[in-house]
């Protein structure tokens, strides 16, 4: 049986976005407040997975 290999990264969605936001408050720290292309990049992958792992509002549950 052949099976169908994802060419995009998995997003690890056991991660907490405490964890999440962490990793980005990281990123920012070492790139001293201005991002590089790629670290804008990975700033937009980190913003994605914590939006997707934070609890959602009443608001947005509807």
């Amino acid at each position: 049986m052949l099976h169908a290999m994802s060419t995009t990264p998995e997003v690890d969605s056991a991660r907490s976005a405490a964890e999440v936001n962490e990793e980005i408050r990281a990123l920012w720290f070492r790139a001293g407040g201005t991002l590089s292309m790629e670290e804008r990049r990975e700033y937009q992958r980190l913003v994605l997975e914590w939006a997707e792992a934070s609890p959602q509002s009443p608001t947005q549950a509807a």
